[in-house]
């Protein structure tokens, strides 16, 4: 029955954050491919911006997120850790807003891209709404009312939708029409500073909604509260840089080691970039599970089949990875349609970035031992060396197999991170988990997908007879899933008795 209640509330956080980052990637990212087709150092320039913005997100957030379900999940406790949590975070957001304002100039030169100072400052308001909005909907999360979560996050993508296709299609067209006001608004060269305008316009709407539960707020000093936050956050700051670094700095690694000028290498990275947005339908189904898990995994850690559930967890997102990645690879043909034209190049990075994605879910999962044991100088260890694997992966990789180098550089580092928290974590908090059969189902998977490619070079490039065949696999494969996982998706689908969920008791 737990188990079926995390996946119920992942699949409405899913409905909230995947549904709401697959509009924004359809509509958006994939639009971008589109309107940007033939400008790829556009596309390059704008994930290059938001690396950093990731970046410094996790600085301003002190990842106070997953100190407040620390500290919140707490019997009497959640007021003054929000309290706590929101005031600080009060302070860095001002802090950062005045820092932006008077060093947008010299953080543009900085970055080598003078001339875009009006990006950085925009770019710089939106982290401070975003920063601002980090506890009410780490609130909503450890409250479990995932449904507003997820209405308040569609909200503000929709919002950002609608301001990018009004800038984008609407105020072009008005002005070629003959309008004045639409013509002196707009302006063709700026149409990536609209992009940033129109997320800057998402963000602030949800501020604004939230903007009553910080009235409500008593703004009381905790100091002996705040310096217990503090000492188990700090650790948690590098976790998450590293993490950013991780997964979004290949942009900017690609931007200085590839051989050529600065507009071709971003020309180069933007193709990428349109690539590993295929395979981050794998990380949104991880972040939609991890929204869900990780208040789930504090408000468990005194049940006394804690460590059984773990398991459990960890194993039915195995199952679901698994299915997801086979999915994704069987149908590539059909997905890549999404993208322009000239962003298809880079599409031989999608099933290692998807492998490396999944085994960055099995580290969320193994993870949970050193929050839980307030241990996050072994996290922040744990993913600085992932870091330097990908930073020193990067240089050596990219000079060799240019950008696809990136993609093998997250598969090293996750694996990495995966393999030492399990290992780590069996010393301080060990959990039974089933990690044969969880190789098992990711040796499945990549055998129907190497099975595909060998049966691939038959079938004279005819996309029906391919899709057909595909199928066929993808349709054994999660035949021989759920033979091997019958119990476990029983328990998902119909609950069973009992705080175990591993009725299918074959041994590994």
């Amino acid at each position: 029955m737990t188990l079926r209640r995390l996946a119920g509330e992942t699949m409405i956080y899913g409905t909230g954050y995947i549904l709401g980052k697959v509009l924004n990637y359809l509509l958006i990212t994939v639009y971008l491919t589109w309107k940007f087709d033939g400008e790829q150092d556009q596309y390059g320039l704008y994930t290059d911006f938001y690396f950093y913005v990731a970046l410094i997100l996790v600085l301003l957030t002190l990842r106070m997120e997953t100190t407040f379900f620390r500290f919140g999940s707490e019997t009497g406790q959640t007021s003054r850790a929000f309290g706590q949590a929101a005031l600080t975070l009060t302070g860095t957001a001002l802090l950062w807003t005045a820092f932006v304002v008077l060093c947008k100039d010299p953080i543009a030169a900085a970055l080598q891209y003078p001339g875009y100072e009006t990006h950085v400052l925009v770019l710089g308001l939106i982290l401070t709404m975003d920063v601002l909005v980090a506890i009410p909907f780490a609130s909503l999360r450890l409250e479990q009312r995932p449904v507003r979560f997820a209405v308040l996050k569609i909200a503000g993508i929709a919002i950002n939708i609608v301001a990018v296709l009004v800038f984008l299609e609407v105020l072009p067209r008005l002005a070629a029409g003959g309008s004045d006001w639409a013509a002196r608004m707009y302006n063709h060269d700026n149409r990536l500073l609209y992009v940033f305008m129109a997320n800057l316009i998402g963000s602030a709407s949800v501020f604004l909604f939230f903007l009553p539960r910080y009235l409500k707020v008593r703004w009381v000093w905790d100091p002996v509260l705040l310096r217990k936050m503090l000492a188990y956050t700090l650790p948690l700051i590098v976790v998450g840089l590293a993490g950013v670094i991780n997964q979004s700095s290949y942009i900017t690694f690609q931007k200085h080691i590839l051989p050529n000028s600065l507009t071709e290498n971003l020309s180069a990275g933007g193709v990428y970039a349109a690539a590993t947005r295929i395979a981050i339908i794998m990380s949104l189904f991880i972040t939609a599970f991890n929204y869900a898990a990780e208040p789930f995994f504090f408000q468990h850690a005194r049940h006394k089949d804690a460590k059984t559930i773990y398991a459990d967890v960890a194993r039915a997102f195995a199952v679901a990875g698994s299915v997801l990645f086979v999915v994704i690879m069987m149908y590539l043909d059909v997905i890549q349609l999404i993208l322009g034209r000239s962003f298809r190049e880079g599409l031989a990075v999608v099933p290692i970035l998807l492998l490396a994605f999944f085994f960055l879910g099995l580290y969320y999962n193994f993870s949970i031992w050193y929050k839980i044991t307030d241990r996050t100088r072994y996290g922040a260890l744990i993913s600085g060396i992932g870091a330097i694997i990908t930073i020193v992966l990067n240089v050596l990789l990219i000079r060799e197999l240019e950008v696809i180098g990136s993609a093998w550089a997250a598969l090293a580092c996750y694996v990495f991170m995966a393999g030492a928290c399990y290992l780590i974590g069996r010393k301080f908090f060990p959990v039974p988990y089933r990690l044969g059969r969880i190789l098992i189902l990711i040796s499945l998977a990549c055998l129907t997908f190497f099975a595909s490619e060998s049966i691939r070079p038959l079938l004279d490039g005819q996309l029906w007879l391919i899709l057909l065949v595909n199928t066929g696999l993808l349709i054994l494969f999660v035949g021989i899933v759920y033979r091997l996982e019958k119990g476990l998706i029983r328990s998902v689908v119909q609950p069973t008795p009992g705080p175990s969920l591993d009725k299918g008791g074959e041994s590994d």
